[in-house]
């Protein structure tokens, strides 16, 4: 039966996950829940009527508790830059530190280049690029004066250059969000490995999220590709943990880390 583990890998850590009302967000909250991390979980969704989408940081945090471990909701529209040095502020007033950002919150639009308005360009941006640099600037100053930290970057296999010659889905500005988000990371590992802070970037694959399914972006020609959420919550947790100046800079994906480091993953609390 899926518990808490106060004396696990994470014992200690403090770790702030975005976009953890629902799906691959909520999942890695849990996990490191589970490993004895005390989690600072973010997103809009404070209540089931705040979004059409069922989840919200509400049940994700009572999970956590219930189960015996400890966690702080804090809502945030990462559109907002207010929003966001509220929740790197909160986290410190109730927990003193980060240890852990993983920046997995997204708002996407399917939507052919030729029609995409400058409005929802910028809001892509903004939640999907700018958030996360933003979010790591102000966790950083603590992490360097540590001597430690963990940066986790959600991205996804629309980064990839797409073969041309298959018909598109209106995935343009969302590949190159992620390609963005991709490059940052790598960056940052190098301007930060000297000073014990990892940073990477991990695709899960394709997981039935209740997002992935309003999407409608699993169908007859990918359905045997769909991974269990679990998988990706495992592969998040090994990369946040072990020497910072072996796991970073990678451009991982879930599928390789559960089989390059032999995982199984746990049933969540």
């Amino acid at each position: 039966m899926a518990e808490v583990n106060p004396d696990g890998l994470l014992r200690g850590k403090v770790a702030v996950v975005t976009g953890a009302s629902r799906g691959i967000g909520e999942a890695i909250a849990l996990r490191y829940a589970m490993e004895g991390a005390k989690v600072v979980v973010s997103a809009r969704t404070v209540e089931e009527a705040d979004h059409f989408l069922p989840g919200t940081i509400t049940h994700t945090v009572e999970r956590i508790k219930n189960a015996g471990g400890e966690a702080l909701a804090v809502r945030a529209d990462l559109a907002l830059s207010a929003d966001r040095h509220q929740l790197i502020e909160s986290a410190l007033e109730a927990y003193g530190v980060v240890d852990i950002l993983v920046n997995n919150a997204a708002i996407t639009y399917f939507i052919p280049a030729a029609e995409f308005s400058e409005k929802r360009f910028r809001l892509m941006m903004d939640v999907q690029v700018w958030a996360p640099f933003e979010l790591t600037q102000l966790v950083l100053p603590g992490m360097r004066e540590r001597g430690e930290g963990r940066i986790l970057n959600i991205s996804s296999h629309a980064a990839l250059h797409p073969d041309k010659t298959l018909s598109g889905h209106g995935g343009v500005v969302y590949g190159m969000c992620k390609a963005a988000l991709e490059r940052f990371t790598t960056g940052l590992a190098q301007e930060m490995f000297d000073e014990n802070i990892g940073v990477n970037v991990i695709s899960p694959g394709l997981v039935a999220t209740p997002g992935v399914m309003h999407h409608k972006l699993i169908n007859e020609s990918n359905k045997d590709r769909v991974t269990p959420v679990e998988h990706m919550a495992e592969a998040c947790l090994r990369l946040v943990h072990g020497d910072p100046k072996e796991f970073t800079g990678r451009i991982a994906y879930a599928d390789e880390v559960m089989a390059e480091f032999d995982l199984t993953a746990a049933d969540l609390i």
